[in-house]
């Protein structure tokens, strides 16, 4: 079942109903066959090459839920902040949403906690048409920046950037939503803004239509950062450990498949999620929507090294943490520092590594 939510829920609700609601989760009970269920939200409107298919459409097709005996149910939300609304209404059992959305939850007293890392390598870049006269960061001001909504981790980055700037975020550049895709590139394109704040993947989406983007740099500030982060209650954490496990195993074995062979994962992800093909065949689409597919990947492994190679999924380092809360306060997203054992819960990880990864990269090279 997949469904499409838009949640605008305040904090102080959510966060009473995540004290009292039923989870979504439904238990297998005594029967050694049945699944459990968890309800994913996807923090994006609308699905495309990215998370949802690299995880969820692969560990389906290829069998990784259900040899963890799991039935995943998926809705959308309209941005990570709203995932974590969802997660912590109950809607949603889990959800990768942007590390800095966590935290500002977190920050007002909504009982959430991350789990397991997703994307790894900073996925945010600020574009621009090739003869625009924005040419380095400080050019932003009197601006207007097209962000993918303003409850995503777009409107967060383009806020941090602009601070990292030196400008003032508030009052120096002007955020205006333009969601992804065509409609972002005609908002650019009609001037509509000067500037898009998107992430890599959905780039790629933009410029196999043969159009040509110029990209400004990130500063090193950038470097480190966390982006995509699973996230559950705390009382889901407590009730359903096993249960999660499962499903970060799943998760990060379908990406492992998903590096080896993108083109693979990207059938995976039609079959999961017909609506990518927008009525066209998948030999027509699948050259571009793979490239798509394998630059939303590149954030999530590691950025040197063999597959084969690749390790710790999921886990995220103090220091890691430490740099993504000082973004997360720069871009005014919260106040003060979060309590990193209030936020970070890593005790699924071990289960969560327990695969051949051998065995899921020969899966990978054997279909086609």
């Amino acid at each position: 079942m997949r469904l499409s939510l838009r949640l605008g829920l305040g904090v102080a609700v959510l966060a009473a109903l995540s004290a009292c609601a039923d989870g979504p989760s439904s238990s297998s009970g005594g029967d050694p066959d049945a699944r459990d269920t968890l309800q994913l939200a996807v923090p994006s409107a609308v699905i495309a090459p990215k998370e949802e298919v690299a995880t969820y459409a692969v560990g389906d097709a290829e069998g990784y839920l259900a040899e963890e005996k799991l039935k995943v149910d998926v809705i959308n939300t309209d941005g990570s902040v709203a995932a974590v609304q969802a997660v912590a209404s109950n809607s949603a059992d889990i959800a990768p949403a942007d590390a800095g959305a966590i935290l500002a939850a977190r920050e007002k007293g909504v009982p959430v906690k991350a789990i397991g890392g997703l994307v790894r390598n900073w996925p945010w870049r600020m574009a621009v048409r090739p003869g625009s006269e924005v040419r380095r960061p400080a050019d932003l001001k009197g601006k207007k920046i097209g962000v993918i909504s303003l409850a995503s981790g777009s409107a967060i980055y383009a806020r941090a950037y602009a601070s990292d700037a030196g400008l003032d975020a508030a009052g120096d550049v002007d955020l205006l939503p333009v969601g992804v895709g065509a409609q972002a590139l005609a908002a650019l394109e009609d001037g509509k803004v000067d500037v898009l704040a998107l992430y890599t993947q959905a780039y790629t989406t933009i410029e196999n239509t043969g159009t040509d983007l110029r990209y400004l740099d990130n500063s090193d500030a950038f470097d480190g950062i966390r982006s995509l982060t699973y996230v559950v209650t705390e009382k889901t954490l407590k009730e359903k450990k096993d249960v999660l496990t499962r499903y970060l195993r799943a998760s990060y074995k379908a990406l492992l498949f998903s590096a080896v062979n993108p083109e693979a994962a990207m059938r995976d992800g039609y079959q999961a999620f017909p609506q990518l093909l927008t009525g066209k065949k998948a030999d027509d689409r699948i050259a571009d929507d793979t490239r798509t597919l394998e630059a939303w990947i590149r954030t999530a492994v590691p950025a040197t090294g063999e597959p084969g190679d690749f390790e710790d999924w999921g886990a995220i380092s103090d220091a890691e943490w430490d740099k993504t809360v000082a973004y997360t306060r720069t871009a005014g997203q919260i106040t003060e520092d979060v309590s990193l054992p209030e936020l970070w819960d890593g005790s699924l990880l071990g289960g969560a590594n327990d695969f051949a990864p051998a065995d899921v990269i020969a899966k990978a090279k054997a279909a086609g």
